[in-house]
């Protein structure tokens, strides 16, 4: 009987532990939902402390604080996650690669990064990873150049976004709503943040922070504002709230706008809301030009790479704006990019948890170019940055001095803090060398004069175009170290040919020289076609007789002579390496004339002008046969084929 009713009183236990973590976790799962995170965890936690283990709890807890920018503890839940060894998203690869390094271990981030970029070759992250993987030693070379200290204006609560305006520094705050009841946000437990002002002294200290305004702050968040030269106009962030009216989108979110105030007297009034805001996506963080005719801002509107891009869009002279327009590739990632600040040297800053860097959000610098492309994107280094999240970096080019803010645990009062900093060592210029050169006869060696020379990227966008002087010269000026560029002169009497330039890092002078061959060449009957034009060699993969992508480019060449000379006879002899026994050679290599001659007459030669034969491996033109060791390109190198003129 004891024992009955034991097992009865365990069956009951168990089963009320089981619905009540499927109470508990429903409830959670509703307030991580709603973006709820703090309630989210509360229950969270309270059901994995029972024992309770599953990839939809590790990852939600590692998430409800991974997107409260609390790394440190969403490590600790994203290790219990991969500790399941169950196949994930791999976007947590990502996650737990940055929340490795908020706890310094790098090395495994790195290789989490590294399953990442297998997952998604395409991703801007994976090819940043790839490209910049001596990040560390790059961020090492870019460190020490700022003095920090505690800007001395901070709270127990977050204080960040700063911005100048006249002789004052203007932030925004949690730390009170100024009110007899205290109103939290859901998200982070803390009120919801207003604009403050504290005025910067002559020895640059910080008085005791006032609110801003009291037309601006509302009962909702204000954040990040900016200001005009002349001090009349300020952009600034604030929830979907106008008017006493609150907006939601179609999930009853109310989202991040971007409005517009001016000055009258000494009152801010005539708030409204900028044309390009939405119910249904968030815009914040405003920036100004040095001009005051751009303004950037960070959003998650259609078109968005990742979390939030950075954008920007013309302030017309009527007071109108353009079309918000996306920074791209270059500037964002999958991840997060956000708090774009324009220094007046037109230096773009922001920050990002996309572009590798110490952990969580890094402050970065790209200058801003005349044309409107962006150079190099530089990590600013310790100690602005850390393995926390650092961010709205703010600074004056004149005195050098700064602010940024950041969540950092040292010397912190609580949550996000503003720091001062001192520009010590400027972050070193875009490496660059001077891309010029020569274009000549590959016969004569003599200068080709009026030849056009093109410039693209590595995927054919074009840079840049040239036209050679007498002397045979062109010159695109700066180019930054460490890109590839595709170089093709064209002119009307020459084959076009193209050329791989490989910048180096070391800033220096590249010169090139360019040969260009002379569309019309000597043509003789018993000349091989192929090496009159100078076209490559047409090669066949292992064991294939179809012809290849590349080898279609090639013939068209031959195809084009053809034309050119109707009464020109060919025979088409194709040759194969010495794999494969002497007999299946013979027959694969007629099998390549065969499909050859058929490519030929499909795009317009009579059958008639074209003979051929295979002969196998009996013409190696290297010491690539049977039994001899030999790598690929050698063995490439005979399997070929000659077009020798028999008739013209």
């Amino acid at each position: 009987m004891k024992i009955k009713n034991s097992i009865q009183i365990c069956l009951l236990v168990l089963t009320f532990f089981g619905y009540s973590q499927e109470v508990q976790l429903k409830k959670a799962n509703s307030n991580y939902e709603n973006f709820q995170y703090v309630d989210a965890i509360k229950t969270y936690e309270k059901v994995a402390k029972k024992g309770y283990k599953s990839v939809e709890l590790f990852s939600k807890l590692g998430d409800s604080y991974y997107f409260q920018s609390k790394l440190r503890e969403a490590n600790y839940w994203y290790n219990d996650l991969f500790l399941l060894n169950e196949k994930l998203n791999s976007e947590y690869y990502f996650r737990y690669a940055q929340t490795l390094k908020a706890v310094g271990d790098y090395k495994k981030a790195d290789a989490m990064m590294a399953l990442f970029n297998e997952a998604n070759t395409s991703d801007v992250r994976a090819m940043l990873s790839k490209e910049q993987y001596d990040y560390l030693e790059e961020i090492k070379n870019n460190s020490g150049r700022y003095n920090i200290q505690n800007a001395g204006i901070n709270s127990e609560f977050s204080d960040y976004g700063t911005s100048f305006y006249k002789n004052t520094l203007v932030f925004t705050s949690a730390r009170d709503t100024g009110g007899v009841f205290v109103k939290k946000h859901s998200w982070t437990n803390q009120s919801y943040t207003n604009i403050y002002s504290s005025i910067i002294t002559d020895n640059g200290n910080l008085s005791e922070p006032e609110k801003f305004s009291k037309k601006i702050n509302s009962k909702y968040h204000e954040s990040t504002p900016v200001f005009t030269n002349d001090g009349m106009t300020m952009y600034f962030t604030r929830n979907n709230f106008l008017n006493g009216k609150k907006g939601r989108d179609s999930n009853k979110g109310i989202l991040l706008k971007l409005y517009k105030a001016t000055k009258n007297g000494e009152e801010w009034g005539n708030v409204s809301e900028l044309p390009f805001n939405s119910n249904e996506f968030s815009c914040a963080h405003p920036a100004l030009s040095p001009d005051e005719k751009t303004l950037y801002f960070s959003s998650n509107m259609p078109g968005t790479k990742g979390m939030s891009d950075i954008y920007k869009v013309a302030i017309l002279d009527d007071g109108t704006f353009g079309k918000p327009v996306n920074l791209g590739d270059k500037i964002n990632t999958e991840a997060r990019e956000t708090f774009p600040f324009i220094s007046n040297k037109n230096e773009l800053y922001f920050a990002s948890d996309g572009h590798p860097g110490l952990g969580g959000l890094d402050v970065f610098i790209t200058q801003i170019k005349e044309d409107g492309t962006y150079g190099k994107v530089k990590n600013v280094g310790e100690p602005v940055n850390s393995n926390f999240d650092d961010f709205s970096f703010i600074i004056d080019t004149a005195s050098k001095n700064g602010f940024f803010s950041s969540n950092r645990e040292k010397n912190s009062l609580g949550y996000d803090d503003i720091y001062k900093c001192t520009e010590t060592i400027p972050v070193p210029k875009d490496c660059q060398q001077n891309l010029n050169g020569v274009v000549i006869d590959s016969n004569t060696q003599e200068p080709i004069q009026g030849a056009k020379v093109v410039m693209f990227d590595i995927n054919y966008v074009k840079l840049g175009e040239e036209i050679t002087d007498i002397e045979g010269k062109f010159d695109f000026g700066s180019v930054d170290c460490g890109n590839k560029f595709r170089i093709i002169p064209e002119q009307k009497d020459y084959a076009t040919v193209e050329n791989m330039v490989i910048i180096t890092k070391e800033s220096d002078m590249k010169d090139l020289k360019i040969s260009m061959t002379p569309k019309l060449q000597p043509i003789a009957v018993g000349r091989d076609l192929r090496r009159t034009l100078g076209i490559e060699i047409i090669y066949f993969d292992l064991d294939k007789a179809n012809i290849r992508k590349d080898a279609e480019v090639e013939l068209a060449k031959i195809l084009e002579v053809m034309k050119q000379y109707p009464s020109m006879e060919i025979d088409v002899r194709s040759h194969t390496d010495s794999r494969q026994t002497k007999g299946y050679n013979l027959a694969l290599s007629d099998k390549r004339v065969k499909s050859t001659i058929k490519w030929l007459v499909a795009n317009g030669i009579e059958a008639q002008r074209l003979t051929g034969k295979g002969y196998g491996e009996s013409q190696l033109v290297n010491k690539c046969a049977d039994d001899i060791p030999c790598t690929e390109e050698e063995h490439q190198a005979n399997r070929r084929s000659e077009f020798i003129i028999t008739k013209l």
